[in-house]
């Protein structure tokens, strides 16, 4: 079989693979869903995500050893990544090649031909790399394999699963999904000016492949030189752009092997030996670039320290997902893959914009208005799916403090606050219980206190009180359903008397329950004495040492737009710089 024919067949057998395990990573208890695929090999391959992890933390995650792999295999083999495996580049050859059809021949070795700024993507590998060394992983936003997991998981997955659900039972939404769409769209657009715009401009994972593959004994080479003649078939199907007539630049060639089958005359080959025509191994760089990249990254991540953006200036609706490290390790290790997003069943995890500043730009964030619930007690997907440990894998006993993890009690992510300016009770004085009844802590964070507050214009005079029914002589209040066990009535000049709740009412006549007993309990009214018709609201106050941050009460709340009671970083078990006094 033809190489090419082989090549391809790898191609699509991989972006199907891709494809297959964005899918696979919806948690449910189908086949088809997160039931032990592997959805971050991909990822777990990945060379840079690997070498920026050890730059910032000092060591390599478990999940990624895959990475080893890839190394040696491309120590030996070249760029086999690029031309075989790598998905978003097989996505670009396809958009390359649907536009080069229409191209004159010329046109299609012109675009193919060699460009002075390939080298900006070795620039943008040293930048990334002094980002890491400094303890800011930065190389997710241009790394193509988590710039593609976060793409198909947060923009093309659920849009194309609105209508038909298939993938979900509601439809998923994203923070900034129109952005990520954008950026992808933007990419495989740029293959329209030329074929794979992105491999050879833009991508520092293969700006690294083309340094491991320094020593590659094999390579693509010319057998003879001087009877090569001028037809250039060869670079008009090359896809690196390495410049096969000629100089060969190893470092750029994608292993593509397309010269190898448009050579007319066999001259091109595989081999362990230097290319006849010459070659050298790395497009033009300049000195003066890498420079200035590695300073403009030494210098970014402290600037971004500067900031305090994780300690006293830190945005406190930012939180992070249950089994987040502190900020500082957990901005060491995300890479952005968007995993823990896809995965989360509630739809909560979202991609922070600048809440955690700009190197958080897409980092996992949880907003409570959004997805179905607050964080699940049971549930958690998030910290196994992270391929990376920037959010541990937690075990249900640790999770809620049980078990072995009972004197550490259980994971905090935050603090709910009432706002008593917008709660109802507290504000309206509408009675509302919401965010005591969907609170799941046990016993419950939240508890309430009963009060019982007149309502406006409910002075009225009473007719007479016979038994449980009372007469009024105005119409009460309108807009108020009396009726319905919330509201009461005492006697307007003795606001120490129990209130009598009101069971029925019919026009200005109400039907009271039986008067109470002991202090303060009453049956009789004075003659013209007046009544003050109450209504019984039920306060929340949270418990800050039993609340853990799930945000089952903001998801919840009633009160649309900004939420009556909000969770907030205070008090979350990650950090220390998040307790909840200064």
């Amino acid at each position: 079989m033809r190489m090419v024919i082989v090549r391809r067949i790898c191609q699509g057998f991989f972006l199907a693979l891709f494809l297959w395990f964005c899918v696979a990573a919806t948690v449910g208890a189908q086949w088809w869903q997160l039931r032990g695929w592997p959805i971050d090999w991909f990822l777990a391959a990945d060379p840079l995500t690997a070498l920026t992890t050890i730059l910032s933390t000092g060591r390599l995650a478990p999940g990624l050893y895959w990475a080893v792999a890839t190394v040696v295999l491309t120590a030996f083999l070249g760029r086999f990544f690029c031309g075989f495996v790598c998905p978003m580049g097989t996505l670009n050859q396809i958009t390359g090649w649907a536009g080069g059809q229409g191209r004159t021949r010329q046109e299609r070795v012109a675009a193919n031909a060699r460009h002075r700024l390939q080298g900006f993507k070795h620039v943008a590998l040293v930048f990334f790399l002094a980002c890491a060394a400094l303890g800011s992983v930065q190389a997710g936003l241009l790394d193509p394999l988590p710039l593609l997991h976060r793409s198909m998981n947060l923009a093309v997955l659920p849009l194309a699963d609105a209508r038909t659900l298939a993938l979900s039972d509601e439809p998923r939404l994203y923070d900034s999904a129109w952005l990520l769409g954008g950026v992808l769209l933007a990419i495989l657009g740029l293959n329209l000016l030329r074929p794979r715009f992105f491999c050879r401009f833009l991508c520092p994972l293969g700006a690294l492949f083309a340094l491991l593959s320094r020593f590659t004994p094999w390579r693509i080479a010319k057998r003879e030189a001087g009877k090569c003649g001028d037809c250039r078939l060869c670079e008009e199907r090359c896809e690196g752009a390495c410049g096969p007539s000629g100089e060969i630049v190893h470092g750029e060639c994608v292993l593509c092997l397309n010269c190898l089958e448009a050579c007319p005359s066999g001259r091109m080959g595989f081999a362990p030996e230097p290319s006849a025509s010459g070659e050298r191994h790395l497009p033009a760089i300049s000195r003066r670039g890498v420079l200035t990249a590695a300073a403009a990254g030494a210098v970014a991540a402290p600037l971004w320290g500067v900031g305090a953006l994780a300690g006293p200036a830190r945005d406190a609706s930012l939180l992070r997902p249950p089994g987040a490290l502190d900020e500082e390790r957990f901005l060491a290790r995300c890479i952005r893959c968007g995993q823990c997003m896809r995965v989360c069943p509630s739809n909560i995890v979202q991609p922070a914009l600048l809440q955690a500043g700009v190197q958080g730009l897409w980092t996992p964030a949880l907003n409570f208005r959004m997805g179905r619930s607050g964080c699940q007690p049971n549930c958690i997907a998030c910290g196994n799916a992270c391929p990376t440990a920037a959010v541990r894998p937690l075990t249900l006993d640790e999770k809620h403090g049980t078990g072995d993890f009972a004197d550490k009690g259980p994971v905090r992510l935050g603090t709910a606050f009432v706002d008593r300016t917008r709660c109802l009770p507290w504000a309206m004085d509408r009675p509302c219980i919401v965010c005591q009844e969907v609170c799941p802590v046990s016993p419950k964070a939240i508890h309430t206190r009963v009060v019982f507050e007149p309502v406006r214009d409910g002075r009225l005079p009473a007719a007479r009180l016979a038994g449980d029914v009372l007469d009024l002589s105005a119409a009460p209040p309108q807009g108020l359903n009396l009726a319905g066990g919330d509201h009461a009535v005492r006697p307007a000049a003795r606001p120490e008397a129990q209130p009598r709740r009101i069971l029925g009412q019919s026009g200005g006549r109400l039907t009271l329950e039986k008067p109470g007993r002991g202090p303060g309990a009453w049956q009789e009214l004075a003659p013209g004495e007046r009544v003050e018709i109450v209504v019984r609201l039920q306060r929340p106050h949270v418990d800050p040492s039993r609340c853990i941050g799930c945000g089952m009460c903001e998801h919840d709340c009633p009160v649309s737009g900004l939420r009556a009671i909000r969770v907030t970083s205070e008090n979350e078990s990650r950090s220390r710089a998040g307790k909840m006094t200064v």
